[in-house]
């Protein structure tokens, strides 16, 4: 019986550790190939049939709040570069005239995991020497030349600067070019609102033939990437309320019902939302090895054409993305295990989500949340812990028949079986009933990992003492060291079916553990310990006042 719960046990480990690679041998995840850099000077997005007129849906500008009264447009045009800033209690955002575009986009609340200079969390990636980098807001059109003038042209800005409060809780800025060779002009209004990640965009064009491309950018939104065990960072789409995350081989058009196209980290966002679902095309474009970029392309003709999108630039905030009705709080993690088992891992990871979170607000911890959590499901998993025990006892107790059995009938299989099924139900002992918590409290270890390891809610989330990060490993690998000793006296006193040789053998499965879970978060880490903690308690309970005495061999 043991040896079906070790065997358990090693296989989920290996399965959370094999993860990526197993996926990546399903199809699943596709390993990034290096791609040529593409050139700054020659930028290109290549032709598109105009897309013929489709009835279009209510804009959703009208969920929003109106876009405010355009700001006083400054009427001399700047002959250098300036940058302007906006400022609200979420966000600090730096835009340039060249090209009118964003420069930097720094999150207020959050901060960098360095611990002697913490600074804000950073969404715009930083320039690099060898791959050209496509900023946020960038127009992309079919002709390479304008192309050129428009990313390099100065725009004129309407506002220096923009601070905004509770006194002053919108405003707009508004950048406009006109090209002097060809007479295209380009406008973009942003108005922002204090207390929203959301921002209102328009972008009006004239003189334009072809298609027009809104770009996000490369990388925009994606703070850090960072690969591990779960979590896709990149590129994610909602098309026609299918949501899709992953990254082509180079550059891929999808058509239909466009909700929204977005890059993401583990724990941030940035999405642009099209205020009509039809007539746009969602465009996903890999760069290069980590660098991908996400549009939203749009057929016009050469008249003024004026579109309207919201931006969401923010954290991966539960509530705050629900709230919107747009399935962006889908990009979060919440599931995974093995294939066809999404659904029930994320169908028991929200319920845990939402309990952590409640009992953080009572108690002002994390970590404190994880214990009680851990406590209540221990309670509820009580009933067939004791039947577990109690079929572990069985099958200790009629050990030396089994193997008697097994002696006599060495040379023959399908006679042992059946020997060992009617002693099986002679002595009502169930063989598989030591395995029922197992089952029970692997999609918990799994879901509980995954918030953890991708709600920022718990990130950087203190727990007491040394601990100051619920969401890293254990700086100091206490508290798996501690989980390992547990796991070790767990062991030790639980009924065994195994020789004394074999059962010094598994005395290794501890060992082996401890160090597997020294990279796992500490939050998680801090589940096991207590699971194994309740696990030794409940079974000196049993054993002492709830099961009749009867002789079990002893592991030694």
């Amino acid at each position: 019986m043991e040896k079906r719960i070790i065997f358990f046990l090693v296989l989920s480990m290996a399965l959370i550790v094999l993860y990526p690679y197993v996926l990546e041998k399903m199809g699943m995840a596709k390993r990034a190939a290096p791609v040529q850099p593409k050139k700054s000077d020659t930028p290109q997005a290549p032709r598109l049939p105009p897309t013929q007129a489709v009835p279009q849906k209510a804009p959703l500008a009208s969920e929003a709040p109106p876009l405010a009264p355009a700001a006083p447009r400054v009427t001399q045009a700047e002959n250098k570069e300036q940058q302007v800033t906006v400022e609200t209690d979420l966000v600090k955002v730096v835009l340039t005239n060249r090209g009118g575009v964003i420069k930097k986009w720094e999150l207020k609340r959050y901060k960098t995991q360095d611990e002697k200079n913490p600074q804000p969390i950073e969404l715009v990636p930083t320039p690099e020497k060898d791959i050209a980098l496509v900023p946020p807001l960038t127009i992309e059109v079919s002709d390479a030349k304008l192309q050129q003038r428009l990313e390099k042209g100065l725009y004129t800005v309407s506002e220096k600067a923009l601070v905004l409060s509770d006194a002053k809780p919108s405003g707009q800025m508004e950048f406009s070019f006109t090209d002097p060779e060809s007479g295209v002009k380009v406008v973009k209004r942003l108005s922002f609102m204090q207390h929203r990640y959301l921002v209102d965009l328009e972008v009006e064009t004239a003189g334009i033939p072809g298609s027009t491309t809104l770009s996000l950018g490369t990388n925009f939104g994606i703070n850090k990437w960072e690969e591990g065990f779960v979590g896709f960072i990149g590129p994610a789409t909602n098309i026609g309320g299918k949501l899709s995350k992953d990254t082509p081989d180079k550059e891929e058009i999808r058509t239909g019902q466009i909700e929204w196209v977005a890059l993401q980290d583990k724990y941030f966002l940035a999405a642009a939302i099209p205020s009509e679902t039809a007539g746009y095309q969602a465009v996903i474009r890999k760069e290069a090895d980590k660098h991908v970029s996400v549009g939203l392309r749009r057929s016009v003709q050469s008249g003024t054409v004026s579109s309207r999108y919201r931006l969401f630039v923010g954290p991966k905030e539960y509530d705050t993305l629900a709230a919107l009705h747009l399935q962006l709080e889908e990009t979060i993690d919440f599931g995974w295990f093995i294939y066809g088992s999404w659904g029930l891992v994320r169908a028991v990871a929200k319920p845990l989500f939402y309990a952590i979170r409640y009992l953080h607000d009572i108690t002002h911890n994390y970590g404190v949340a994880i214990i009680v959590v851990t406590i209540a499901l221990k309670l509820a998993l009580a009933p067939l812990a004791y039947k577990s025990y109690k079929s572990m006892k069985s099958m200790a107790a009629v050990q030396p028949e089994l193997q008697a059995l097994q002696k006599k009938h060495a040379e023959d299989r399908e006679r042992l079986n059946k020997e060992l099924i009617k002693l099986y139900k002679d002595k009502k002992v169930n063989p598989v009933g030591g395995c029922l918590p197992m089952f029970f409290q692997v999609p918990v270890f799994v879901a509980l990992f995954n918030i953890l390891y991708m709600t920022i809610e718990l990130r950087q989330a203190p727990f007491m003492l040394w601990v100051k990060d619920l969401s890293v490993q254990d700086p100091y690998y206490v508290l798996p060291i501690l989980m390992g000793i547990t796991m070790f006296v767990q062991q030790k006193i639980q009924p065994t079916t195994m020789d004394p040789k074999q059962a010094q053998i598994m005395l290794i499965l501890p060992v082996f553990l401890t160090f597997l879970f020294i990279t796992f978060p500490a939050g998680l880490v801090l589940y096991w310990l207590t699971n194994n903690v309740l696990t030794i308690a409940q079974q000196v309970i049993t054993d002492r006042y709830l099961l009749p005495k009867s002789p079990v061999p002893a592991t030694t």
